[in-house]
């Protein structure tokens, strides 16, 4: 009896020594950037390639230093702005404006405003594919896709789905997915001609909101309404695996050096998961963030993630989120 009872006392402390661990190679927010200014917020895009962070923030994006937090530039904008997509071959930067059903075009060196490009009902995910060489542009409301060619800003093909898209991602050879918020499902788009080719349930889970993907192992991380993230083989549309995350989950990244998938929830909290094998994955750590820290960016040369966030007033009868209370606007920077 007490001989087992010491093996037991001994195996515990050996686990839960092995758990702090591992702990301790995980997540914590390292640093909060403050930008001191009004309005909602949506995307954020990290700069691999430079030290900059855009972020959407209301009538502009903030352009930052993505290790200082020090203000760098700010684009303009008319109307409310969403996503942010870079394309450094041709000096370019291109933001979705919701409320203006377009897409504006500004200088990476200068953040003048090049122009705008008309879009679909409510432009709101936005992207550079580098395969096609196109910008895509989500747009929620008319529930299809606008294909802009950077190289003269114009919009050269609509892609028409049948519900909201909510994020896309392209494997960079051909194929572009884009989780259907409406239709809880995975549309597959053939960029040649920009026609959906497969429309792949999200089962076992329900809804759909951010995206990501692994081209080495080829799937696809959904994340989706019932605090469920689902892996979907991205030639087979098959669910590999579905794991817990977060409620209000808004953004999936996905570090293709480390293996980790992300999921940024907006009740608070940081999902990590861990792709052991393109078959077996498990979840890592779950960060305590703050409230509204929904979206993000991940950086695939430093592995720091950023998400955005701030205080609330009280939400009112008829408001999607609840409004930012003007000077509390923050960029919570998450590293190892």
């Amino acid at each position: 009896m007490k001989s087992s009872k010491l093996v037991c006392l001994l195996a515990l402390i050996v686990a839960v020594t092995n758990v702090k661990a591992q702990q301790k190679s995980l997540f914590r927010i390292s640093q909060v950037f403050h930008i001191t200014s009004g309005g909602g917020y949506d995307y954020l895009t990290v700069d691999s390639a430079s030290d900059k962070l855009y972020v959407s923030h209301g009538t502009k994006v903030n352009v930052i230093n993505k290790l200082t937090g020090d203000s760098i530039g700010v684009v303009p904008s008319d109307k409310d702005v969403h996503g942010i997509a870079l394309v450094h071959a041709l000096g370019k930067g291109y933001i979705s404006n919701g409320g203006a059903n377009s897409v504006l075009v500004f200088d990476l060196e200068t953040y003048k405003v090049l122009g705008h490009v008309p879009a679909g009902q409510f432009s709101d995910g936005i992207f550079y594919d580098d395969f096609s060489k196109k910008v895509i542009s989500c747009n929620g409301r008319s529930k299809n896709m606008t294909v802009i060619d950077p190289a003269t800003d114009q919009a050269v093909a609509t892609i028409q789905l049948t519900g909201w898209p909510e994020a896309a991602v392209s494997d960079g050879a051909g194929k572009i997915y884009v989780n259907n918020a409406e239709k809880a499902e995975i549309d597959v788009i053939d960029v040649s001609t920009w026609k959906v080719v497969h429309s792949w349930p999200n089962a076992p889970a329900k809804g759909a909101s951010g995206l990501a993907i692994d081209r080495k192992n080829m799937l696809l991380f959904a994340g989706c309404d019932n605090k469920t993230l689902i892996v979907v083989n991205a030639l087979t549309g098959k669910t590999v695996a579905s794991l817990p995350i977060g409620d209000e989950s808004d953004a999936i990244g996905f570090d293709k050096a480390l293996s980790l998938v992300y999921s940024t929830n907006g009740e608070g909290t940081l999902t990590v998961i861990r792709e052991v094998s393109p078959t077996k994955f498990t979840v890592a750590q779950t960060l305590k963030t703050q409230k509204g820290a929904r979206t993000m960016a991940v950086d695939q040369v430093t592995h720091k993630i950023y998400s955005a966030t701030g205080d609330f007033a009280p939400k009112k009868q008829g408001e999607f989120r609840p409004s930012l209370i003007p000077g509390t606007f923050k960029v919570l920077v998450m590293e190892k």
